[in-house]
Formats: C-alpha cells, sequence, structure tokens
C-alpha cells in the first residue's frame, strides 16, 4: 500500500487574540491553564540541523554528513579480528580471487580466502624461532633452551609497506628492511624478482597499463621502473627527496609521484626521465596519489608533525548553500517509491528558535598549520583543496564514485564527493587508532586497521538499524517539552522511531534523567512524553528492512515551554539632554531582560518625593529610551519607575510585569534670586553686595557687567567656592567716569537656570 505523503505546516500568526495564540504556539500541549504553573505562551523552538549540531551527539552505525544529515551506515564485517604479531595492516590487494594483506613489524604477507587466513611469507624455515615464556631476568640463561631469544631479536623489522598485481594478476610484494626486495607470488611460492642495491623500503608499487612496474623507494628517494615481467630494472629519477612514498601512473603516460620530507608532486615522463613539479603542498609528506575513473588525480597530504589531538569534520564551517551538480543518490529520495517525506513546520524564525551553534555567512575557513588535506590536481598544475583535517591521512581509494580517506589516530573513514562538496564519516573503529589500508574490490570496501591490526569489510549494503543519540536540549529553565519533528525522507521499507528523557542536570551521563520513554514511529509530529525538566535528549532508531535504502534525516526540531518568568528591569538611567535647545529635558534609558525571550513593552511613571501616587508618562513603549520634557513640571525631586511587561509574548492571564524604580532626580526649570544687595560709591568706583539663592539647585556661576552687554567680567563667592544653594557675592567695579553708570548681573544655577538684574549707580 502507498503511504501517502504528508506535510505539517504552521498557521500564519498574525492576530495577538490570546486563545488562539495560546493554542497554536504551545504545540497541542495538555490544557496549561489548569496548572497552578503559569506556562509561558511562547514555545521555545531547538533545531539540530547542522554537521556542527549533530556532532555533539553519538551515533552508532549512523553517519552524519557535511551538511547536517543522518543515515545509515554501512553493513562492516570483520574479517580478521586479530594477527599473530602484527600491529599494522600497511596494503591490500587481490589476487586470483584472495585478499593478501601486508603487514608490519615482521614483514608478514597473509592471503584470505575462503573464510580461511594463510600467511605465505615469510615461510616457515625463514622465521626465527619465537621464544618459549621464560619468567627469567631478560636475557638470563634459560635451561630449557640454554639461551633467552629477546624481543627485540625476535622483531624480524620487516614492512610490507606496498602489494601490487602485474599485468597477469600475479601478487607483486615489496620488502621493506635489511633485505630490501620485490617479490612475486608465483604457483602458491614466493619469488624475488628485484633487489635494489641502494634502497631500504618500498613504499609504493603501481603497475602501469602497459605493464611496466613503478617503485618508490627509500631512504634516498629513487623511482625504478621494471618491465611487465618483472625485469630489465631501470632509475627514472633520482629526487633530493627523502622518500617517495606514492606512485600513480595517468593515462597519459606519465608518472605522478608523491615525496617525503618536501610534500611535493612530481610529474615524470618515464621515457625522457624528464621531471617536473606538479605542486608543491604546504605539508611534509604526500602520502597517497589517485586517479580515479573521470581521470581526475587527487593526492593526499599530511604532516609529518601534526598533532595527535583530533578534531571531527564538523568543526568545520559548513559552505553556503550547495553546487547543483549533486546526482540522486541512493536512500536520499523516499517521494517515488511509496516511501514517506517529511517536512518540519514553518515558522517565522525568531529569537526563541535556538540552534546549539551559530554559523557565521562566511565561506570555508583559512586552512589551519600543521593539518592534513587532499587536493585535486589538474593536468596544468591547478589545485583545489577538497578535504581537510586534523589528521594523519594514510590511505585513498575511490569508491562507488566517492573517495574514501583512512585517517589517524581516530581510526575514522571518511567518504568525500568532490562535485557536491560533501562530505562525512563513513566509519570509526572504536579499537583501532588508524585505517592505513583501503582497497574496493568487487562492489566490496576492504579496510586495514592498525593498534591493533584488523581486516574489515564494508559491504555494499545499509546495516539494518542504527541509532543517533541527542546532545542535551537545553531550555534553560524547567520545561514542559511539545512535539518532536523531523525534516527526513523514510522510503519504503524504512522507518524512524524516537524515545526521549529529561532531567535538571547538565551531566548527560547522571542517575537522575528519567527513563527513555516508549519508542514512537515518526510518521508526524511526535509529542514528547518525558517529564518536565530543563534538559532533554531524544534518540533516533534509524531502521532498513533489506539494506538497500536508508531513512535520511536532514533537520530534527524540539519545542518547549517553560513557565512564564517575570522580566526584570536591570538599570533605570536619567541625564539632562545637553543643548540649548533641549534645555529642561531629560533622558530616560532602561535595560530589561527576560528569560523567556519575550518580547517586553514598557510604562513610564513618575512623581513628586514625597507623594504616594504615580502618574503615568508614556505606556506600551517598545524602545529601550524616552525623552521628558521637565519643564511640563512643577521644580521639585522626582523618581521614575519603569515597569516591563511581556505582555506582547502572552495573555492576559499568563503576562507578568517588574518594575524599577530610578534615583531622585531634581527638575529645576527656576533660576536663583537675589535676595538682598547693597551699593556702596566712593569717588570714583563703586561696590555692590549680592546674596543670591536657589531653592534646589547650587549657584553656578556668577558674571557681572558695566555699561555694556558682551564684555562680562566672571566673580565668585566671597567663601570663593561655589557650593551651596546660598552664596554671598562682593563686586568691585574698576575706576568710572563721573555720571550714570548701569551694573548688569548675569546669576545661573548649576544647571544653567539664568536670571538677569540690572543695578544702577551715579558716580
Amino acid at each position: 500500500m502507498k503511504i501517502k505523503k504528508q506535510e505539517f505546516s504552521f498557521k500564519n500568526l498574525k492576530s495577538f487574540d490570546s486563545m488562539l495564540l495560546f493554542s497554536i504556539f504551545c504545540f497541542c500541549f495538555l490544557p496549561l491553564l489548569s496548572y497552578t504553573t503559569c506556562w509561558a505562551v511562547n514555545s521555545q523552538i531547538t533545531r539540530h540541523s547542522t554537521a556542527i549540531d549533530l556532532q555533539q551527539g553519538k551515533t552508532e552505525n549512523v553517519v552524519i554528513d557535511s551538511r547536517g544529515t543522518i543515515q545509515l551506515g554501512r553493513e562492516t564485517e570483520t574479517i580478521v579480528e586479530q594477527f599473530e604479531d602484527v600491529w599494522s595492516i600497511n596494503s591490500i590487494a587481490v589476487s586470483g580471487g584472495s585478499v593478501f594483506i601486508g603487514t608490519s613489524p615482521n614483514g608478514g604477507v597473509y592471503k584470505y580466502s575462503l573464510g580461511k587466513l594463510t600467511k605465505i611469507y615469510p615461510v616457515d624455515s625463514d622465521k626465527k624461532t619465537k621464544p618459549q615464556v621464560d619468567t627469567n631476568e631478560p636475557n638470563e640463561p634459560n635451561e630449557s633452551q640454554g639461551q633467552v631469544v629477546s624481543q627485540e631479536e625476535y622483531l624480524a623489522n620487516e614492512h610490507i609497506f606496498a602489494l601490487a598485481t602485474d599485468v597477469s594478476g600475479r601478487l607483486l610484494v615489496g620488502i621493506s628492511g635489511e633485505d630490501c626486495k620485490v617479490m612475486r607470488l608465483e604457483s602458491g611460492k614466493m619469488k624475488t624478482i628485484y633487489e635494489p642495491n641502494d634502497a631500504k623500503y618500498i613504499f609504493a608499487i603501481t603497475v602501469a597499463e602497459n605493464g611496466n612496474i613503478y617503485l618508490g623507494t627509500g631512504p634516498e628517494g629513487k623511482i625504478y621502473q621494471l618491465d611487465s615481467f618483472g625485469e630489465k630494472p631501470k632509475l627514472i629519477y633520482d629526487s633530493p627527496d627523502k622518500n617517495i612514498l606514492s606512485i600513480a601512473v595517468g593515462k597519459d603516460g606519465f608518472v605522478y609521484a608523491g615525496s617525503d620530507s618536501r610534500g611535493l608532486v612530481y610529474k615524470i615522463n618515464a621515457r625522457t626521465k624528464k621531471t617536473t613539479v606538479l605542486y608543491d603542498s604546504e605539508q611534509d609528506e604526500i602520502t597517497a596519489l589517485l586517479f580515479t575513473q573521470t581521470g581526475d588525480l587527487y593526492a593526499a597530504a599530511t604532516s609529518a608533525k601534526l598533532v595527535r589531538a583530533q578534531t571531527k569534520f564538523a568543526a568545520q564551517l559548513p559552505l553556503a548553500g550547495r553546487p547543483d551538480t549533486i546526482s540522486k543518490r541512493k536512500g536520499e529520495s523516499a517521494k517515488d517509491d511509496g516511501g514517506l517525506e517529511l517536512k518540519i513546520a514553518n515558522t517565522k524564525k525568531t529569537s526563541s528558535d535556538k540552534k546549539t551553534t551559530i554559523q557565521p555567512a562566511m565561506q570555508k575557513p583559512a586552512s589551519p598549520a600543521k593539518a592534513s588535506y587532499i587536493y585535486k590536481i589538474s593536468r596544468d598544475g591547478f589545485v583545489n583543496e577538497v578535504f581537510g583535517k586534523t589528521a594523519v591521512l594514510f590511505s585513498l581509494v575511490e569508491y562507488q564514485q566517492e573517495l574514501l580517506v583512512g585517517t589517524g589516530n581516530n581510526a575514522q573513514l571518511f567518504s568525500i564527493d568532490p562535485a557536491a562538496e560533501e562530505e562525512k564519516q563513513v566509519y570509526a573503529d572504536e579499537e583501532a587508532s588508524q585505517i592505513t589500508a583501503l582497497l574496493s574490490w568487487g562492489g566490496n570496501l576492504y579496510l586495514g586497521t592498525a593498534n591493533p591490526a584488523k581486516l574489515l569489510k564494508l559491504n555494499d549494503r545499509f546495516t539494518e538499524e542504527g541509532v543517533y543519540n541527542s546532545s542535551l536540549v537545553d531550555a534553560e529553565q524547567p520545561a514542559e517539552w511539545g512535539k518532536l519533528q523531523i525534516e527526513a525522507d523514510i522510503p519504503k521499507g524504512c522507518e524512524v522511531l524516537v524515545s526521549s528523557r529529561s532531567g535538571n542536570v547538565k551531566d548527560i551521563n547522571d542517575p537522575t534523567f528519567s527513563e527513555w520513554t516508549e519508542y514512537v514511529s515518526v510518521t508526524k509530529p511526535v509529542q514528547l512524553q518525558c517529564p518536565n525538566g530543563r534538559f532533554c535528549q531524544y534518540k533516533l532508531i534509524l531502521k532498513s528492512l533489506d539494506g538497500q535504502n536508508s531513512p535520511v534525516v536532514r533537520e530534527i526540531a524540539v519545542a518547549s515551554v517553560v513557565p512564564n518568568l517575570a522580566p526584570k528591569v536591570e538599570s533605570v538611567t536619567i541625564d539632562r539632554a545637553g543643548g540649548a535647545p533641549k534645555k529642561g529635558f531629560f533622558n530616560i534609558s532602561y535595560d530589561a531582560v527576560d528569560k523567556n525571550k519575550d518580547d517586553l513593552i514598557y510604562k513610564i511613571e513618575f512623581r513628586k518625593i514625597g507623594r504616594e501616587s504615580w502618574i503615568e508618562l508614556k505606556d506600551k513603549i517598545e524602545t529601550s529610551a524616552f525623552e521628558w520634557d521637565g519643564k511640563t513640571v512643577e521644580d521639585g525631586r522626582y523618581e521614575v519607575k519603569v515597569t516591563a511587561s511581556d505582555v506582547r509574548s502572552n495573555n492576559t492571564a499568563t503576562m507578568l510585569t517588574a518594575s524599577r524604580i530610578s534615583d531622585p532626580v531634581v527638575v529645576d526649570n527656576t533660576p536663583p534670586t537675589i535676595k538682598k544687595f547693597s551699593i556702596t560709591k566712593n569717588r570714583k568706583a563703586a561696590t555692590l553686595k549680592l546674596q543670591l539663592s536657589d531653592k534646589l539647585s547650587v549657584i553656578g556661576k556668577v558674571h557681572y557687567t558695566v555699561d555694556s552687554n558682551e564684555d562680562w567680567i566672571s566673580t565668585v563667592p566671597d567663601d570663593l567656592v561655589y557650593d551651596t544653594t546660598d552664596e554671598d557675592f562682593t563686586i568691585l567695579t574698576e575706576e568710572l567716569e563721573p555720571g550714570e553708570h548701569i551694573i548688569s548681573v548675569k546669576a545661573a544655577d548649576d544647571i544653567g537656570n539664568t536670571t538677569y538684574k540690572t543695578f544702577e549707580v551715579n558716580i
């Protein structure tokens, strides 16, 4: 039966009708008005939609790509869980339907076929005798054997860094160590075909289409060519580098080589031996070179001094948008196969919509120092970076039109789609430290690990079930949890289930968290049944019945509502407005916060100190500042009260308010007055004595002038300090001409209210 496609969307919210807003925005919670707790009307929606968000959680058999989607991982099978005396698998090859494994530190070559592991090199006669378990002190004589073989003597210190197959499908093995050589498996026996006399290590073996065999060696950084029979060896390039770590042969017939110590990619004409540097990377080592089926060359570059601290790929900022070259992929569409497509209901993004991280609108950040990269290199040497990690890159392979790279020291396997600019962690081994070898063959992917050494196979099908455990969703206050919604494609035969729990402790492992709820199939928005609590955690179970398709979850949204908390007015500040046009005006500013992130409006009131009643100055103010004309009230000392209300985000039953009263402010629009004055004169000058007083403000400035309106002369109080509302002044004029004269006095209080007075004197 075909499952009907379902879409869910919020209605457009335009009305502030309290009951309608209450019912729509609370995601159909239980009737909240019946509770003694006064719940907020606004729901808070937390969204997990980016790789950064999702990587905060934990995964089991699911993968998260760089664009923030969750889907089932590939089915993984451990073929060989333990090798005897092997620390690392360095290389993997297939010959005659059998898988061959090259290892360290004892230089063993193993054959895996029909479920059986066989060691083919070194043969028993070549093996050094393994010491028996000995309780004596190291290097002390053993009575049963006569001598103890030390661990150093037992380790052969041989390494198989490179395996390949020649044009006839025969296995080629590069032996590194004191006896450096190339061997070939013929009729079940290993035969030496070439021994370079100036090399200790063979790091790379590559076979060209014409059958020629190329060797990358060290420690003198030389490249050798053998013909298709493994004969006629010749040196085609002697580099100044320490080692040649990787080799690839292009369709153009050129040999491409990656070096150690300088991180160069060489382009070599094997016939003429003419060599150019195709690319000079900023890393120390070119650990892998790969030509894809499209003919593109990719180089894995890593730093020899790379720090051990690892970071997940999601720590990078995602690119804005996406290319339009993304092809339809398996398991990423459910529209045409009877599956289910879920959409998250649309809301206007507000401050109440929380994301776990902030994503600046910017391009990929600058590459950090000492990191590792994969570069795409054109024939002309133009380079594009397609992948970057703080990890050591060990191996590179093409698998199902994607690049796969094995890394350490967290044993992670990443897939990269350069055209789509997508990357994801395909696999991570919890036991091993590195993924050191990769081989794509027969639709399957073989992985070799180190510390410990294991051989695994990643099958061409999805695992049947995977789990994603989210990070804690923090409502910041004890909350009632609403509906969980997902944006996802769920193909036919697939399913997504959800469970949740809650608590009040930041520690996700705290035992006081509630029990996980019963799993519910997600076919529409799911009401979370966990108890009220500050923190919520959800768990998604992704299932695939046939392993051919996988659910793809692109976004998760969790709604919550907390008790409505009263806003808090944190400060009220009143300053006099500056400038003559604003004389007598006051700037009232205030700061308020609301933990529900509600929209706030403000009411401003004032009263004269000593009175009980408040007088409304302005109501329903949406800004955090107001200008008050102090000339509209009588002189006196006043205080201002600012009340913040969250009514715009609540209804009349749930709204709350909070107030704060300012420090006293003086409204003074009256200048000083002259209480007393006297004038005395002699034959040539006059003395004017004044007593000034102001009801509210300190006497600020006094100036005088004689027979002028411009040449004002300042004076000071008799006690020499302007510091009180009452001051005495003595003004002694200069010598005056005989006749009538006018002494003008200008007196101002400390806030600028000014009075003028003239006095007549006859000399």
